[in-house]
């Protein structure tokens, strides 16, 4: 994970989700991993599935944010989870998505 590119976002009111999505993202820069931010899960999930990022999470997105993303990162052989690892759904709150390699990893980090 440590040779990773990370991407992200975060909720309008983030201090109501657990876990906090500002202790995660500070969990991930503590292990110098470097995250980008770019605004649309759509594109977080694309790029993901073709390799430019190996691992993608956010908070309360809406069905539209990541339907379709989910569908390409899927078919593309990435694995897409809530935070505990459950089946994701785009009516969820929250979605892990990796190039599926380092999947464990992150949730381990996200729920530490």
């Amino acid at each position: 994970m440590e040779k990773s590119l990370l991407v992200t976002g975060f909720p309008y009111d983030s201090s109501t989700y657990k876990p906090d999505p500002a202790e995660v993202f500070k969990k991930f820069l503590m292990r110098d991993i470097p995250i980008r931010r770019l605004g649309s899960a759509a594109i977080d999930l694309c790029w993901t599935a073709c390799g430019r990022f190996e691992g993608f999470w956010e908070y309360n997105l809406n069905a539209w944010d990541v339907a379709a993303g989910y569908l390409i990162l899927t078919e593309a052989g990435g694995k897409v989870t809530d935070f505990s690892g459950k089946e994701f759904s785009v009516y969820g709150k929250q979605i892990l998505a990796t190039n599926g390699i380092l999947h464990e990893q992150m949730k381990e980090v996200i729920n530490s």
